[in-house]
């Protein structure tokens, strides 16, 4: 009698969901060998093809279609009874996943997913960074973290902080015989670092000034995606930079950087913590919110 596992009926919805054998892999904390092994492994015990696979891309076949359509729901109910069951762990465990981005991550690693694991020991996290904005349930999260008003509309969100602000920074030795810029026009004159968004555009820097925001295009000698490597480019004296205020605020303390236009870049949405609203979720989801809201009224009574 053949046997079939739930990890492999995950593994095809995870390849459906994501168009990409590499994709569902990392949303399975898998390799993409041992995906397409597992993959191919199921599809000889049905005896059927489930995906069209090429160099290029990755589709279901008509089995793949109809098989995907009957097991989803099953999937999902089997997923439920196990929440129902793991909400009744006296001892949290098991893997939750969070979607966020790399500054943000930076921001919340200690004070929340650190602190989370040290109170839980038996629960693991599989924090994932991206640019672009993703479906947390689609792609397989539990939570999202992102700004404010980027959260989507059906989520339950929770502000992990007071409002987050920019800074406009550069180097001692770069200021040395410059002119200091002191409206954001200014920066026309100065080289700077430009920074290309997830999407391929170069973003323009964003000022306010009496509630209307102004925005500047930039120009300078180096343009990056990362903004450690744009950190680095800042304190080597290369130009002026645009950051959130908590990747530069030692930096600042220490002298290393100066700040500029500070009254141009008044508190922006707070970073927020999100998830879609479950029924008997996992002990684990649940001391994870209960700490979220410990971390925002902890942050509100500052």
């Amino acid at each position: 009698m053949k046997t079939y596992k739930l990890t492999d009926f995950d593994a095809v919805l995870a390849i459906s969901r994501r168009g990409s054998f590499r994709a569902a892999a990392l949303d399975l904390g898998m390799s993409t060998s041992a995906l397409s092994n597992a993959i191919a492994k199921l599809e000889g015990q049905l005896g059927v093809r489930l995906f069209n696979r090429t160099t290029r891309s990755v589709s279901l076949t008509e089995a793949g279609h109809r098989f995907v359509d009957q097991v989803s729901p099953a999937v999902r109910d089997i997923h439920q009874a196990l929440d129902t069951v793991r909400s009744q762990q006296e001892t949290p465990s098991g893997t939750l996943r969070i979607n966020t981005f790399a500054t943000a991550a930076q921001e919340i690693l200690s004070p929340l997913v650190l602190e989370f694991l040290r109170r839980f020991p038996k629960v693991q996290i599989d924090l994932v960074t991206e640019g672009n904005l993703v479906d947390i349930v689609a792609d397989g999260f539990d939570f999202g973290v992102r700004s404010q008003h980027l959260v989507p509309s059906d989520m339950i969100a929770i502000p992990l902080g007071p409002p987050r602000r920019h800074a406009v920074v550069a180097a001692p030795s770069y200021l040395e015989n410059r002119e200091v810029p002191r409206v954001p026009s200014d920066l026309k004159a100065h080289p700077c670092i430009r920074v290309r968004l997830p999407n391929g555009a170069l973003f323009r820097w964003q000022f306010e000034s009496d509630g209307q925001p102004v925005q500047v295009d930039v120009d300078g000698p180096i343009t990056l995606d990362e903004a450690s490597l744009a950190r680095t480019a800042v304190l080597n004296g290369v130009g002026i930079g645009y950051f959130m205020e908590s990747n530069v605020r030692d930096d600042i303390a220490a002298g290393r950087l100066v700040r500029l236009l500070d009254e141009w870049t008044p508190p922006t949405a707070p970073l927020c913590l999100y998830y879609p609203s479950r029924r008997n979720p996992p002990a684990a989801f649940k001391v994870f919110v209960d700490l979220a809201r410990e971390l925002a009224r902890s942050s509100r009574n500052r």
